[in-house]
Parts: structure tokens; C-alpha cells; sequence
């Protein structure tokens, strides 16, 4: 779990990032998951945008998310959501 202080301070790294995945129609796949877990285990930090044309209930695809990668849950606005998860090779140093 991380703190509200640790919140904090991914959602300012994360600000001025873009997106690295779009969600569509197709929703959350395998395939899908895989890449999250890529990008999880290469970056730490990820901006997700949920496409318009996906009629899936948002809170359902960040929970699904997050339950298969066990990843942290940071920002969720509009159509973009951030997600954290540490990786073995420790690229963000959280405030304690």
C-alpha cells in the first residue's frame, strides 16, 4: 500500500505524462494485461486512457487491472487512470 504523501507525489510525476496504452472496444484482454505488465515492470509509473467507443464500466477495467498485475491504484480523471507498481529494478524513489 502506498501512503497519501507517496499519492502525492506519483501523481505529480505523472502529470505531464501521456498515455502508453489506449483501451478500446475490445476491453481488457490477455493480450492486454501483458502489456500493462510490460510496461509496469520497464517504467513503474503508467498513464492508461480508456477509449470512448469501450462501453465496459471504467471501475470495473482498473479493478481488473489491478487485481491481475497487483498494482497500485494512484489517479483516476476523465478517461485517464495512473497506476504504480515497483520493479525489481527500483526506478522511483517514494517519499516515506
Amino acid at each position: 500500500m502506498i501512503t497519501t504523501k507517496q499519492r502525492a507525489y506519483l501523481k505529480s510525476l505523472a502529470h505531464k505524462m501521456e498515455p502508453v496504452l489506449l483501451i478500446g472496444k475490445g476491453g481488457v484482454t490477455g493480450n492486454t494485461l501483458k502489456q500493462i505488465d510490460d510496461l509496469l515492470n520497464k517504467r513503474e509509473l503508467i498513464k492508461i486512457k480508456i477509449l470512448n467507443n469501450n462501453l465496459d464500466d471504467k471501475d470495473e477495467i482498473i479493478n481488473t487491472i489491478l487485481d491481475n498485475l497487483n498494482a497500485e491504484f494512484v489517479q483516476f480523471i476523465g478517461s485517464k487512470f495512473i497506476i504504480y507498481r515497483e520493479s525489481d529494478e527500483k526506478k522511483i524513489e517514494l517519499p516515506k
